[in-house]
């Protein structure tokens, strides 16, 4: 996989040590080269300077194109160690130490102990884990997207997502074959 934009343009991203999982839930499935061209699409010059949040980081291609495109600072979160090692050794090996910062565990107990607030979440979870229905309530309820900010999901095109989680609004739904991109958006609370 090649970074699509961006000051790394071209650079390869991913290894196959990346591949090896724990289990059947652990199934690493990278974003398409057309659907991560498709994220910037959406996002355009929002991610300038955006704080970026790729939970489910697998390969870290996502969050390392975040970089290249001039995120201000990335959170790689994954639960797999071998990914976390390869994604730490792509950032240095880029020069996006400084804008980054990768942890190692489950989404929804980063969600629930993380205290920073994101411009932009990706969230791409196993198709059939089941994550996504836990996951992006859990990102409304714990308050870590700011008011402007902007949730990105990847899934399965079978799967059809809820229109509103808490404050959480579907702006559009974007069919790539068998993926789709659900962007939702915050809605600020209406104050009289």
């Amino acid at each position: 996989m090649r970074i699509s934009g961006g000051i790394a343009k071209g650079r390869k991203v991913g290894l196959r040590n990346a591949f090896v999982k724990k289990g059947e839930e652990d199934e690493l499935r990278p974003t398409s080269a057309k659907v991560r061209q498709a994220i910037f699409n959406i996002l355009g010059d929002r991610i300038i300077d955006a704080v970026f949040l790729d939970l489910y980081a697998g390969t870290g291609a996502v969050g390392i194109e975040a970089l290249s495109r001039g995120a201000g600072k990335v959170f790689f979160v994954d639960d797999n160690s071998l990914r976390i090692n390869i994604i730490k050794e792509l950032i240095g090996k880029f020069g996006f130490k400084d804008r980054a910062e990768v942890v190692k565990d489950r989404a929804s107990n980063f969600i629930k102990k993380s205290e920073s607030v994101f411009d932009i979440i990706f969230v791409d979870p196993p198709y059939a884990s089941g994550e996504l229905d836990m996951v992006l309530p859990l990102i409304d309820e714990r308050g870590i997207l700011g008011d402007n900010g902007v949730v990105i999901a990847e899934h399965s095109s079978k799967k059809k997502l809820l229109s509103e989680i808490g404050s959480l609004r579907l702006i559009k739904t974007y069919k790539y074959g068998d993926t789709s991109l659900t962007l939702y958006r915050k809605e600020k609370e209406n104050i009289l």
